[in-house]
């Protein structure tokens, strides 16, 4: 199966995709960026054709997003908002298999402890993924965060699992 992890925003957008029918494989991994003199329906824009081409791309089978949980800068939270709006319209277009996980979630999934620190996370990433080091920006290791998670809870991927 092929998980597309999804870490939204509106300047970057982490995504990761692995391919658990070999063993948690990498795929490819990356971030979409837009401009910040775009106007936000500028950039609205290029995150749905750039998941677009991703979709095109790589037709995952299933799409895991971080939930948006917690923000704390109040000045930007209703354009993440929006395009988080925007990511969750693209794969439910594109593919239509979403599930949806908040950073505890994530956390737990991949370090057993629900509070880990990020650079727990970042390194479990590496290590799970067998990479060479950890992925930057933090939004691409976050979005592989994510497809691992899904991978490790989703119950149709564990059904043969002791």
């Amino acid at each position: 199966m092929v998980i597309l992890g999804i870490d939204p925003g509106y300047a970057i957008i982490g995504y990761g995709i692995i391919d658990t029918s070999k063993s948690n494989m990498v795929v490819d991994y990356g971030a979409i960026t837009t401009p910040k003199d775009n106007s936000l329906p500028v950039r609205l824009e290029a995150i749905d054709a750039s998941l677009k081409f991703l979709f095109d791309k790589y037709k995952p089978d299933v799409v895991a997003i971080e939930e948006l949980f917690y923000f704390k800068n109040q000045k930007t939270i209703i354009q993440v908002a929006q395009a988080r709006g925007v990511i969750v319209l693209a794969c439910q277009k594109y593919c239509g298999n979403i599930y949806e996980y908040t950073p505890l979630q994530i956390k737990q999934a991949l370090t057993g402890q629900g509070r880990a620190e990020k650079a727990q996370v970042q390194y479990m990433v590496k290590a799970i993924l067998n990479l060479n080091e950890i992925p930057k920006p933090d939004d691409t290791a976050d979005a592989l965060a994510v497809a691992i998670c899904h991978s490790q809870t989703s119950p149709s991927l564990n059904q043969n699992k002791v």
